[in-house]
């Protein structure tokens, strides 16, 4: 597991957000969901008023294609809240796509939220390929696309925001298992002042 600071977490959404990919990639480091999870939401999973996003269902590579399956866990199915910033990129996203094809890739695709500009679903293994470039221009460290995910939940637990709640947004067990899995690198990056 690698994360990315605060510094290297904003360089990274600045240049993320000048490419076709920028909301998801917003809404990966700041929810700290999985890539599965993140994927597979749809615009009826957005609670405009109350700035949320429920993941209700993850999408999955089968033989021949993709299709939506449950979640990992009970637990994983959950609501996170959305940065204010983050729901104006998708509000933005939304008035642009809803002149745009459905899915076309996927009959099962209707409303995702992320498409490709041609009105394809986002293959996992592109959206990796395209984040490593934007770690590689801007001279940060190579960690993978899921360590987003270990990024947001450092970066929340460093800014002093309660396990608990790290815990839900993350869909963890408990507070406990957070802590497990955070306790010495947000220890380390705390060290490093950033």
């Amino acid at each position: 597991m690698q994360v990315l600071t605060a510094e290297q977490s904003r360089l990274f959404l600045e240049i993320a957000m000048q490419t076709e990919y920028g909301p998801v990639f917003a809404v990966a480091l700041t929810t700290a969901a999985r890539p599965s999870e993140y994927l597979a939401l749809k615009w009826q999973d957005i609670n405009w008023e109350r700035g949320t996003a429920s993941i209700a269902r993850t999408i999955e590579r089968v033989s021949g294609g993709w299709r939506f399956a449950e979640t990992k866990r009970a637990l994983s199915r959950r609501v996170i809240m959305l940065q204010g910033w983050v729901l104006g990129v998708l509000n933005r996203l939304h008035t642009k796509t809803n002149s745009e094809p459905e899915c076309r890739s996927w009959g099962g695709g209707r409303g995702l939220i992320f498409k490709t500009p041609t009105g394809r679903l986002i293959d996992s293994d592109k959206l990796a390929r395209q984040h490593k470039s934007i770690l590689q221009g801007a001279g940060l460290p190579m960690i993978r696309l899921y360590d987003l995910r270990h990024s947001g939940a450092t970066l929340a637990l460093a800014a002093g925001v309660q396990p608990k709640v790290v815990s839900e947004q993350l869909g963890h067990a408990s507070a406990a298992f957070t802590l497990d899995v955070y306790f010495t690198r947000v220890a380390t990056y705390s060290s490093r002042g950033s």
